[in-house]
């Protein structure tokens, strides 16, 4: 028999990063609202790699964070090595990577859930979506209780349906044990929803006392931190940190994984979800790449009270004996103990493709689906989808438009874009190279691109965006002194000059100009520099990235006006693509399915054409509507 409970604004189903991030922004902006999660073990969980950012990732936390989000302030009070990758390449592709302590991360985060004012957690399996008149009305639990509301988010991670897979064991659990979401499927399918199956893994975890350290290269962090908050400096964070180190799998390994890989349930038949391609397990990689004599295996600690050690880079479904021979065969783990056997998840999630560029489902009004649920990878991606789902809930239910950020503004845009303009038939991976506009998408400039927006939207305070202004005129002014700041052909000018390897001068420059050189830097100039002002450090990066990648930067904004103005072509909502001659029956079919809001996004499509672009226009400019 049902009860019914106290009625909230925005029910979200699930607390890991996208859940977290999605109920955080919902009651910031006033929604009275309430998060279910089947074990409060699992907020914020970190049940795969213990670490948050990485290549592409880092930028999707620091834009997170620039909106408002929680992610970036979590993982600066709990990491334990940072490092910034990249480094050797242009600023477009580096990417912040820091080390959490697991259980701190996820107890720090459940603190800011706690004592999040609006905010009510609650430890219960939300099993049906109820439905009135196409719009969500609420929630009903698998105890029978019914939780009224005007939206819901469904942040369900990898638990709708889990199964934990290892040779021929199987347990239908979520990640490390937890209780799984058992019942919230039938009540999708039922509401008409898509419904695929995809698959990830994970390593062992293995006892820090039996691996032999003398036999792997340490893995350092970096002298310098920078924070993932915008809001933190390096004084506000910087800690001593741990130690990763670096081994690599051998012909053995990769024998034991051949002679067995007819044990794997990836090559047997028993695991039916479809992987990530770009995180696949150690068989995958052993048995698609053969020519590899090796592979690289970093050795993470998972925090700074535990012994288990993550072993990055061999994540299995293989048996448990194959498993402790092949961990067993790489330098260094010769007597390893497995605390926690490597596993594969099977869980269940929707296709993103009925989902609006707001998270919103285009059936359902109010309701909103994040993170995993989307057919996405990665805590990062999660987090990033749920903030957005969060405050469009949130705007949904003040009667305002929805936030939807293009591809031009943040990785976050191309991301949600990709979900739901492109078909995704394995677990989705942000990747830089995936950025068109990636030299404007920096990871240094997330808030100079965001903060704005986070602002007018209500989860920027005003005290924040006073400091982040006070930051945008400094490096304006900064960047103008230097286009303006003139040396000559002075002695002192040409010696140093030639004592950098530089070209000596023929006319006067700008010292502007002269950090355009290669061999120079915002620094290296500073002895020809005396009226330098005191600068912050990342006031003083940005002036330097921005006269380096002038040319290059102002060439990308004239790509992104293009961009826009195919953005700006809304397709009308009630348009109907069997009216439109001439559109071949691939894109009318794609077009009817995905409704996409502009001409930008229906080129995005795969199986729309350009002449179907162009058919669509000359249509377009004869609707009347």
């Amino acid at each position: 028999m049902d009860h019914i409970y106290e009625t909230y604004d925005v029910a979200v189903i699930g607390a890991g990063h996208a859940g977290c991030e999605a109920a955080l922004a919902s009651a910031r902006l006033g929604m009275n609202t309430i998060v279910f999660v089947v074990s409060t073990d699992s907020i914020a969980l970190m049940p795969c790699n213990p670490n948050v950012g990485g290549t592409s990732k880092g930028h999707l936390v620091r834009e997170l964070d620039a909106l408002g989000g929680e992610m970036g302030k979590n993982i600066d009070r709990t990491f334990i090595q940072s490092k910034m990758l990249n480094c050797s390449k242009g600023p477009a592709v580096h990417s912040l990577r820091a080390q959490a302590d697991k259980q701190e991360y996820s107890r720090s985060m459940r603190h800011v859930l706690e004592n999040q004012e609006n905010l009510t957690l609650k430890q219960a399996e939300v099993c049906d979506i109820l439905v009135e008149d196409g719009h969500v009305s609420g929630v009903r639990t698998f105890s029978g209780g019914v939780y009224p509301c005007r939206a819901a988010i469904i942040c369900t991670g990898t638990y709708l349906n889990a199964r934990c897979i290892y040779g021929d064991t199987s347990n239908y659990t979520g990640p490390n044990g937890l209780p799984a979401a058992n019942h919230l499927t039938d009540s999708l399918k039922k509401l008409g929803i898509e419904i695929y199956r995809f698959k990830t893994g994970t390593p062992a975890r293995i006892d820090k006392r039996s691996i032999d350290f003398s036999k792997m290269e340490e893995q350092r962090g970096d002298d310098r931190i920078v924070p993932f908050s915008f809001e933190n400096t390096e004084d506000d964070i910087k800690r001593e940190q741990a130690l990763c180190w670096l081994t690599y799998t051998n012909e053995t390994t990769h024998e034991i994984i051949r002679k067995n890989i007819d044990r794997s349930p990836l090559y047997s038949g028993n695991i039916k979800g479809t992987g990530p391609r770009y995180c696949p397990s150690i068989e995958d990689k052993v048995m698609k790449f053969p020519d590899k004599d090796r592979h690289q295996v970093f050795i993470e600690p998972e925090g700074n009270y535990t012994n288990e050690m993550y072993i990055s880079g061999m994540s299995s479904s293989l048996p448990e004996d194959v498993q402790v021979q092949m961990y067993r065969s790489v330098p260094g783990l010769e007597n390893a103990k497995i605390v926690r056997n490597a596993y594969a998840i099977e869980y269940d999630c929707l296709n993103p493709m009925q989902l609006k560029p707001s998270l919103e489902l285009k059936k359902i009004g109010g309701l909103f689906s994040a993170g995993q649920m989307n057919g996405s990878s990665g805590y990062e991606e999660a987090a990033a989808q749920g903030i957005i789902a969060g405050i469009n809930a949130a705007r949904l239910l003040k009667g305002l438009d929805p936030l939807i950020l293009d591809r031009s503004q943040a990785y976050i845009g191309v991301l949600i874009d990709d979900l739901c303009t492109k078909e995704t038939h394995e677990p989705y991976r942000m990747m830089t190279s995936r950025a068109e506009y990636r030299l404007i998408l920096r990871q240094d400039n997330a808030d100079l691109r965001l903060t704005e927006i986070g602002h007018q939207i209500g989860l920027i305070d005003d005290e924040r965006y006073e400091k982040f202004c006070l930051k945008k005129k400094q490096i304006e002014d900064e960047i103008q002194r230097l286009k303006s700041t003139m040396i000559g052909g002075k002695a002192a000018i040409q010696e140093f000059l030639i004592s950098h390897g530089s070209t000596p001068l023929k006319t006067a420059v700008s010292l502007g100009d002269l950090i355009t050189r290669p061999e120079f830097d915002y620094y290296s100039i500073a002895e020809i520099d005396p009226e330098r002002p005191e600068l912050p450090a990342d006031v003083c990066e940005q002036a330097e990235i921005e006269l380096k990648y002038e040319g290059y930067i102002t060439k990308q904004l004239q790509q992104i006006q293009s961009f826009k103005k195919t953005e700006s072509k809304i397709i009308p909502e009630d348009l109907d693509y069997d009216d439109v001659p001439s559109l071949r029956i691939e894109a009318r079919q794609k077009l009817k399915a995905i409704r996409p809001l502009s001409i930008g996004q229906a080129s995005r499509i795969s199986g729309v054409s350009p002449a179907d672009i162009s058919v669509l226009l000359v249509y377009m400019s004869r609707f009347k509507g």
